[in-house]
């Protein structure tokens, strides 16, 4: 079961089938996950109006990674994306909504409509193993990610709240982690198209390492991390 603001997503029924979707390239949206949007372009400001009168479930997808476009110029989207519920909205007072969006379950775009509305809408399937919370967190290797984590942030000369990061649950950690990496649309992609937690972490992990790795080269320091 997932938990986002007051709703319980216990079964792929829970879920709509057809959902506006927000292409942005490199954002990363995970089940448990918090995204802030700060929304301005008029279709969008009409998609999260029909959301908030709907189910408040929007998806979220990068686009087409090889930057393929449609026949009107809109980019082509990737095949995975992950639904979000709008759990607060704020009004600007100057044409913006500030959201927040909790990540519910990830989907498989099955077909984008054609329905003659201002934003995108597809029919997609919802990955229903990510309802069971946890599944595969005690194989995570919780060490290498810490340590690579903590080399990032030496590397970087950046600090964090070191004492409730290692408090933290495995699954929180591997995605908090992983929404918050600052690498590119590829490798948010490939994060979010993991099958479970276990690949998840390693791949963060191999991302960071290859990242560090890259950097110390690019400084003249040694290319092998120890």
């Amino acid at each position: 079961m997932v938990q986002a603001g007051n709703v319980n997503y216990r079964r792929e029924d829970d879920l709509p089938d057809v959902v506006a979707v927000f292409p942005l390239t490199g954002a990363l949206l995970l089940p448990g996950g918090q995204m802030p949007l700060n929304i301005f372009e008029p279709r969008y400001l009409a998609m999260i109006d029909e959301a908030m009168g709907g189910s408040r479930v929007v998806g979220m997808i990068q686009p087409r990674l090889d930057g393929a476009v449609r026949a009107d110029d809109e980019p082509e989207l990737c095949a995975v994306g992950c639904l979000g519920r709008i759990t607060s909205l704020t009004e600007t007072g100057d044409g913006r909504y500030l959201l927040n969006l909790q990540g519910i379950v990830r989907f498989r775009v099955l077909e984008e409509l054609d329905d003659d509305l201002p934003y995108r809408t597809c029919r997609v399937a919802p990955f229903a193993g990510d309802l069971e919370l946890g599944e595969g967190a005690d194989e995570v290797d919780r060490d290498a990610l810490l340590k690579a984590f903590r080399q990032y942030l030496d590397a970087n000369q950046l600090e964090a709240d070191w004492d409730s990061v290692v408090k933290a649950s495995n699954e929180t950690l591997v995605n908090a982690l992983s929404m918050m990496s600052p690498y590119g649309a590829a490798e948010k992609q490939a994060l979010l198209e993991a099958p479970d937690l276990k690949t998840r972490a390693a791949t963060l992990v191999a991302i960071t390492e290859i990242s560090l790795a890259r950097e110390s080269s690019e400084d003249g320091g040694p290319q092998i991390l120890q």
